[in-house]
């Protein structure tokens, strides 16, 4: 099987997949490719695809909306790590999460984000250091956000090029 088909097969799936749910379709694959801990899901394709057929601003807002909420399990995997964790590094922990709070974390979680770097991490680092779940939401969404609107774009852009359409 060669590239070109491969891209025919998913641009028809995604078609599909837009046509039957539209944004939500976009909301429950962005949720879903964020809530798998470690396992790189194809969301950020999807986004791409999702682009070429609907409005690539809102695509950019639903999956951005999408990936923060989905990011919420690796925070709450934190949380209860931080408790194991706590009785054991005591010294280690009081740093890490001295430097979290200054501020730093909410940049942290921001660039993790915005960026393909496994941003996993920062929610487990987050909920190990109790780091503020409205900060953390904030944090993730705004990078997702700048993520998802070059991805968009460059989605809206490229199909229309590759279609034929410009």
């Amino acid at each position: 099987m060669d590239w070109a088909s491969l891209f025919a097969g998913f641009l028809q799936w995604s078609q599909e997949m837009i046509a039957s749910f539209g944004y939500l379709g976009v909301f429950v694959v962005s949720f879903v490719s964020t809530a798998t801990i470690f396992l790189p899901a194809p969301g950020f394709l999807f986004i791409i695809a999702a682009s070429a057929f609907l409005n690539p601003l809102l695509v950019a807002v639903v999956s951005a909306a999408g990936m923060a909420l989905g990011e919420l399990t690796g925070f709450f995997i934190g949380k209860g790590g931080g408790r194991v964790l706590d009785r054991k590094e005591k010294k280690w922990l009081k740093k890490g999460e001295k430097w979290f709070q200054e501020g730093k974390g909410f940049l942290f979680i921001m660039l993790f984000a915005a960026t393909p770097l496994p941003d996993d991490i920062t929610g487990i680092v987050g909920g190990m250091f109790s780091y503020d779940l409205k900060k953390f939401l904030l944090a993730s969404f705004l990078g997702k956000l700048l993520m998802n609107t070059a991805l968009a774009f460059a989605g809206f852009y490229g199909f229309s090029f590759f279609l034929g359409g410009v």
